[in-house]
């Protein structure tokens, strides 16, 4: 369902791998009698064409079901726990002149790019608290 990477790409605005996102919050938060029948239809992809065409923005994001919304956020957590720092002490460091300029220009991107990261991961659990 998530592809061969098996992670979702959000952006600011909504999920960038929406569709994969979409099916895998559908799919995680049916019962087992609920799975057996989607899984008997004619294939995966005869979802409504209301759900085809709906997208995940931030909005959306907000107004999913409370087990997709709680199945999301402590997705979101977990993977915040596995950077090794948190979100306060990368701007620390961003905002720490004497600091910053120590780390190699590789180092200095890397921040950056975690930094980023992570507040997006913080932004969708405002969004799905």
């Amino acid at each position: 369902m998530v592809g061969e990477e098996g992670a979702f790409v959000l952006g600011w605005d909504e999920v960038l791998t929406e569709e994969e996102l979409s099916v895998t919050l559908k799919v995680l938060c049916m019962s087992e009698e609920e799975f057996k029948e989607y899984k008997e239809q004619d294939g995966w992809e005869d979802d409504s064409e209301e759900e085809e065409n709906a997208t995940l923005s931030n909005e959306a994001l907000s107004r999913l079901k409370t087990p997709c919304k709680k199945l999301l956020y402590d997705s979101v957590l977990l993977t915040l726990e596995s950077y090794g720092a948190d979100l306060k002490a990368e701007q620390d460091l961003l905002n720490n002149k004497e600091a910053y300029e120590k780390l190699s220009r590789r180092e200095q991107q890397a921040l950056h790019v975690r930094y980023g990261q992570k507040r997006i991961l913080h932004q969708l659990l405002e969004l799905v608290q």
